[in-house]
């Protein structure tokens, strides 16, 4: 009888070390095969190998001179994380940015002054997001069909009005906003807001009550809606919220370049969406987060400037960020699966031990 015991208690001790064991590799392997933590990764190799291609990739100043070019991207890549994680897209968001510029430009051509100015690049900016949000919600619209129609309007507008000129009288005061750093200190104001707002939407995003109901609507928006969560007054605030960033977005491009012209930020809309899918959010919803998003910014963001320094052609940057998009695109499911099949093996031995 005391045999007996003495076996079953050392089976029981052997299949414990090995539940523990398991769970300590699990965690392991997770970490490891998490797609932030290879974003990391190529980030660091990224600034590894730039740094040897050029003494002047690691220079601070340049570093910090080199955030002027894609902060306004980023910026708006914050509210497009809540549009894509409830299974919307928003492909107007470069032509909102078009007419609030028109619209400032046009303020300050009348005497508006800077603050004035500031005002109307983002009111503009949340009447162009409710304008889209109003159809995709109201008239239950498809986000793609509306925001297809309204960039075409948009841009429409200010090419209408200005056609081959552009507004290029700015208060000097106004340039600061897209070209000035933080006190006597190399920072640029531009690289502070967005540290500032990334802050404040990453804390929504996943401390609050509006960010677990964005995963759940892009999970299941009739689940949803049964679970008692105001389907469409959330999608409908994520659009006004993506309105009102293009607006800070083109506050700051058109006080950076000092002009307003037709084209401006345009193309804008496949690059937003390409860093928050490369940052690891679900295209079709319901999955990811924002420390991911923020790694894919400088990761684009760095591999650009050193492509520039090498003098690399705009083709090769194109190649590159479509490589990492479609990377983006199959690995997460790729890992997924071995995830689910080491599960599954562990699980059998279990059971056979």
């Amino acid at each position: 009888m005391e045999h007996r015991l003495k076996g079953k208690k050392q089976e029981l001790i052997r299949t414990s070390r090995l539940i523990a064991e398991n769970n300590l590799k699990d965690q392991l392997f997770s970490i490891l095969t998490k797609w932030e933590f290879l974003l990391g990764l190529l980030l660091l190799f990224e600034m590894i190998l730039f740094s040897n291609l050029s003494p002047y990739f690691l220079d601070y100043f340049n570093l910090m001179n080199s955030t002027f070019n894609y902060m306004e991207k980023a910026i708006m890549a914050l509210p497009m994380i809540y549009i894509i994680m409830s299974g919307d897209i928003d492909i107007s968001i470069a032509s909102i940015i078009a007419l609030c510029s028109f619209s400032m430009g046009y303020a300050s051509s009348n005497g508006v002054g800077t603050l004035g100015i500031i005002i109307i690049g983002l009111g503009v900016g949340v009447a162009a997001g409710m304008f889209n949000g109003f159809f995709v919600t109201i008239f239950k619209m498809p986000a793609i069909a509306v925001t297809l129609a309204t960039q075409s309007i948009f841009r429409g507008i200010s090419q209408a009005v200005l056609e081959d000129q552009a507004y290029t009288h700015y208060p000097e005061r106004f340039a600061y906003f897209g070209q000035g750093y933080i006190g006597n200190s190399e920072i640029p104001f531009e690289l502070i807001l967005f540290i500032i707002l990334a802050a404040v939407m990453g804390f929504i995003l996943h401390k609050t009550r509006y960010g677990r109901k964005l995963y759940a609507i892009g999970n299941s928006k009739e689940a949803a809606r049964f679970s008692g969560i105001q389907v469409d007054r959330i999608r409908f605030l994520n659009f006004i919220l993506m309105g009102l960033f293009s607006g800070i977005a083109a506050v700051l491009l058109t006080s950076r370049i000092g002009s307003t012209r037709p084209n401006i930020a345009l193309g804008w809309d496949m690059e937003v969406i390409t860093l928050v899918v490369l940052g690891g959010v679900s295209i079709t919803g319901g999955k990811g987060n924002l420390f991911g998003v923020l790694i894919a910014v400088f990761l684009l963001g760095y591999l650009k400037f050193g492509m520039g320094l090498l003098n690399l052609s705009a083709k090769v940057m194109v190649i590159m960020t479509g490589l990492l998009l479609i990377g983006a695109v199959l690995l997460p499911g790729f890992l997924d699966t071995i995830k689910s099949r080491r599960k599954l093996r562990q699980q059998q031995k279990l059971s056979v031990s």
